[in-house]
């Protein structure tokens, strides 16, 4: 069978459609046949000035391009137009990519959700390369029950159709909830566990994020990825190269003191990409993570293909205040897996963690941080105060850090001078958000900080009217009105307390 082209099985369902379809034209033909009389050459003439400028002018490629973009329903009417357009939407560049939302809930106004999973990877699965299955929490253990049918059905059917898919993403389980049992949470692990052991063999990017799963079936779903990929490493194939597990365990875990989540990524030799819960850190991690790509020094192919090709790069950590966050991570095994993988870039983001001595347990100077995101709480807290994280913690990456955010509800405290020091500072800084209480001149003094080809998202909150507002900031602006369009990208919103 030609690989550009679907199984004949798919295209059955319309071909009674087409027949009717051209039977009708015929009809109409021989009808208005009748009725032309002398003008069928005007006809003629306007059919050829249409056919010029017609659709069958486009090549496959931009048909392809076109269809791209369309939704299931409108395929299916564009499928029964021609015979053209059915032939190019019989190509498998149309369907390598599919995202299912499963809510678990029954509807009259539309086709099931089993039904329209089942039947896409049963005709089109053998052509699915990236898969994202999103989940809505459910309520209700029925609607639990439905959604872990849907996914084993899902799962099974791709198995079935010999899917190679190279990403998955499946997220927003929630496996914690109560509504969850246990005999519908061992089935759906086991599910998903079989599946990757089986199917996860072309895997290169893998989402269980917001899976809150217990630490034993966690692990095991880590365990059967792990042994899908073994074989890939003596072909010289790195396999699973990004993985994003956060919220992957239950948020009251504290898996830091279990000692099966290093073992668990062991095997996955190819990885260079990770995201992890802040919970999940601990000295035996970063060791691990230090042998990621580990060999024998050889570069070619088979076992032990190289540490460059497998070195962690990107290290993304979410630090949550109902997570475990206040274990001590020693600081010289951040400096060495630094000097290991010299292109490691941690990315943190810390919610709602406002105690100080915990935060300065988490922003250890030898932590290779590029990128920082922080979102206080959105009540007022008088005894935690964000100077001590602007002008002394986040000072120790001035060399390395990339792109801030804050979100800070300073309704209490000015920070504008601490902000302001910060930016001086870090030398390397791309991108600028700020959502907090600062003072329009600050806005100016950020812009003269940032002369040079940076990103910036200012976002200003004062008590004072947005019309006085508004006229002291173009005021601020007004200098750098030439720069800003041309070298820096650049916006201010201002908000008005209510």
């Amino acid at each position: 069978m030609d690989e550009d082209q679907v199984p004949e099985e798919e295209a059955v369902v319309y071909i009674a459609e087409e027949e009717e379809e051209e039977e009708e034209e015929e009809e109409e033909g021989d009808k208005k046949g009748k009725s032309r009389g002398c003008d069928d050459d005007d006809d003629d003439d306007d059919e050829e000035k249409t056919k010029v400028h017609g659709w069958h002018l486009l090549p496959d490629v931009c048909l392809r391009r076109v269809f791209w973009w369309l939704r299931d329903g409108d395929r299916v009417r564009a499928d029964a137009v021609c015979r053209r357009w059915h032939a190019v939407m019989r190509s498998p560049s149309l369907w390598r990519l599919r995202r299912f939302s499963l809510t678990g809930r029954l509807s009259k106004l539309r086709r099931s959700e089993p039904h329209c999973a089942f039947t896409y990877a049963r005709y089109l699965g053998a052509y699915l390369e990236t898969m994202e299955v999103t989940v809505t929490p459910p309520l209700s253990s029925m609607v639990a029950r439905r959604l872990q049918n849907t996914i084993k059905g899902l799962l099974d059917e791709l198995t079935r159709s010999g899917a190679r898919l190279r990403s998955l993403s499946l997220t927003g389980l929630e496996l914690e909830r109560p509504c969850w049992t246990r005999s519908l949470r061992g089935s759906l692990v086991r599910c998903v566990a079989r599946f990757l052991r089986r199917g996860a063999s072309q895997l290169t990017s893998l989402s269980l994020r917001n899976t809150r799963t217990s630490l034993q079936q966690g692990l095991e779903l880590l365990s059967a990825l792990s042994l899908s990929q073994q074989h890939l490493y003596l072909r010289g194939r790195p396999g699973v190269t990004s993985l994003e597990l956060t919220d992957f365990f239950s948020g009251s875990l504290h898996v830091h003191l279990h000692p099966g989540l290093p073992p668990a990524l062991h095997g996955l030799r190819g990885l260079t990409s990770l995201g992890l819960s802040y919970s999940c850190l601990s000295d035996e991690l970063l060791q691990e993570l230090g042998k990621a790509g580990w060999g024998r020094g050889r570069t070619g192919r088979g076992y032990g293909w190289g540490r460059d090709r497998g070195a962690i790069r990107f290290l993304s950590l979410h630090c949550h205040v109902e997570q475990a966050h206040s274990q001590v991570v020693c600081g010289g095994l951040w400096a060495t897996l630094a000097a290991l993988c010299p292109e490691l870039e941690v990315h943190l983001h810390v919610e709602r963690v406002v105690n100080t001595d915990r935060l300065a347990r988490v922003l250890l100077p030898e932590m290779p941080l590029t990128e920082f995101s922080m979102t206080s709480c959105y009540f007022t807290e008088q005894d935690w105060s964000a100077k001590p994280v602007l002008s002394d913690m986040l000072t120790h990456y001035k060399h390395r850090l990339k792109r801030l955010t804050l979100d800070l509800n300073n309704c209490h405290e000015s920070v504008d001078s601490e902000l302001v020091e910060l930016v001086k500072v870090c030398v390397s800084l791309q991108h600028l958000k700020v959502w907090g209480f600062l003072e329009i001149h600050t806005v100016g003094l950020l812009l003269n900080n940032r002369l040079e080809s940076r990103d910036s998202c200012l976002n200003s909150m004062r008590e004072e009217s947005q019309e006085e507002e508004e006229q002291q900031l173009h005021q601020e602006l007004s200098p750098y009105t030439s720069l800003i369009p041309s070298q820096l990208n650049f916006s201010a919103l201002i908000c008005p307390i209510l």
